[in-house]
């Protein structure tokens, strides 16, 4: 089932639910997905967007409330904070399981390898590497940081 379908049906089972705050959640995932599909269709693209690129748009969603989580809990407002995180919960349930850090230790070591990378001017072709073999599953900015640090000793 794609993304999407599962996405709508999520949308109906929190309404006959009347669970407010998935209903909310879901309505704002969809609404910004209607609009990047609209945009998209703007440049001749009719599909909408690929379950990969939905990814990439809840995994940005989450960036931003855990930005307003920060900004709230420095404003003292940990009733905001705590929606936001609540909403975060909601929104990872559609994404794939994240790599822990040491699966992504041990990804990166292999893909240098593979690669034979040897300096800090090799990451490029690395993080290319993992870019296109683990979209969505895993932190790039976690992953740079390995493959530097690796690539620097």
């Amino acid at each position: 089932m794609s993304l999407r379908i599962a996405l709508n049906e999520s949308l109906k089972q929190a309404m006959r639910g009347r669970e407010e705050l998935a209903t909310s959640v879901l309505r704002l995932i969809l609404a910004a997905l209607k609009d990047r599909d609209i945009a998209e269709r703007g440049k001749g693209r009719e599909g909408g967007l690929s379950d990969e690129e939905i990814v990439g748009l809840l995994q940005s969603m989450v960036k931003q409330r855990r930005e307003s989580i920060k900004m709230y809990e420095q404003g003292h407002r940990p009733e905001l904070a705590g929606k936001e995180a609540s909403e975060i919960e909601i929104i990872e349930g559609f994404l794939p399981r994240q790599m822990g850090d040491d699966e992504i230790r041990a990804v990166v070591e292999s893909t240098i390898a593979e690669v034979e990378a040897t300096a800090l001017k090799d990451i490029g072709k690395v993080m290319a590497i993992l870019r296109e073999r683990h979209p969505g599953t895993m932190d790039f900015a976690k992953a740079s940081a390995v493959a530097k640090a690796a690539l620097s000793a």
